[in-house]
């Protein structure tokens, strides 16, 4: 056969598509630009593929991680939402890849990389050829989407991990607490309130008198005085020239028992506001 009767050589110019494959001048898909959503296009009313992204996730998550302790749990709830919505989409994007290498498959299983022109250069002839760079170029875009889910994947699950972390350290630190305050509590209760003055005298019908002290009474909490900040006799001389007609809540152990007295110190017939005599303990 001469060289005259021979059709054309067939030499399409390549160029690299969108997504990182090789495409021809032959019809091939166009890949819509990806925000929200990723579509693959045919052109000449083919099929369309779309892969819906998760909504506003890379916003919803920082203010998730915005949100006041109140709203850990719901926060939590909704990234365990989104992971299981990305992980359907990783699934149904692996579906996809294998339903187009199975396209390869059935022509003359070409894979991604065999040839698809003969010896002579020609357009091979046993193979379809559109179907072939259709299905190599939505693999090619697939898998870059599948990049892309898993890195989504990832990001959530560290975020999970890092809210259960803080959950967890949350709840030691509350449950440290409320133990620090059953001992503190248990501690109160078991040792008996430290006294830190004594009545030895009080004179008849004066606000003391009337109030109830009684001679011995040992002076635990006078008005705000109480043994850690007594320091002398004018502490509580103090708090009763602030508190003239107003009443004072006294505590007093007597003979092992605790009482609790109200007095108002007041002006009488007697010397004073109270009408008795106070000394401090020596400890």
């Amino acid at each position: 056969m001469s060289n005259e009767n021979k059709s054309p050589r067939v030499t399409s110019p390549r160029s690299t598509c969108a997504c990182g494959g090789v495409a021809s001048n032959d019809p091939a898909p166009r890949v819509a630009p990806r925000s929200r959503t990723a579509a693959v296009f045919w052109p000449a009313g083919g099929a369309v593929a779309t892969l819906p992204r998760v909504p506003g996730w890379g916003a919803a998550m920082s203010d998730k991680e915005a949100m006041p302790s109140g709203g850990a749990s719901q926060a939590r709830a909704d990234t365990i939402s989104d992971i299981q919505e990305l992980m359907r989409r990783k699934e149904e994007i692996e579906a996809q890849i294998k339903a187009n290498y199975d396209v390869l498959e059935g022509q003359k299983g070409v894979g991604m990389n065999e040839p698809l022109v003969d010896c002579e250069g020609y357009p091979r002839a046993d193979v379809d050829l559109y179907q072939v760079r259709t299905a190599r170029h939505n693999i090619i875009c697939l898998q870059n989407d599948h990049k892309a889910v898993m890195k989504q994947v990832e990001e959530a699950l560290h975020q999970l991990h890092a809210r259960d972390k803080e959950k967890q350290a949350r709840d030691m630190a509350e449950a440290h607490r409320e133990a620090m305050s059953h001992r503190l509590g248990q501690s109160e209760r078991s040792s008996p309130p430290q006294a830190f003055a004594r009545v030895n005298s009080v004179s008849p019908d004066s606000p003391a008198g009337i109030a109830g002290l009684q001679v011995d009474d040992e002076i635990v909490e006078f008005g705000s005085v109480n043994a850690q900040n007594f320091q002398s006799l004018q502490n509580i001389s103090s708090v009763v020239q602030h508190s003239e007609g107003k009443p004072l809540n006294v505590t007093v152990m007597r003979r092992g028992q605790r009482h609790q007295l109200r007095l108002v110190p007041t002006r009488w017939a007697g010397k004073g506001l109270l009408g008795c005599n106070v000394v401090p303990l020596q400890r």
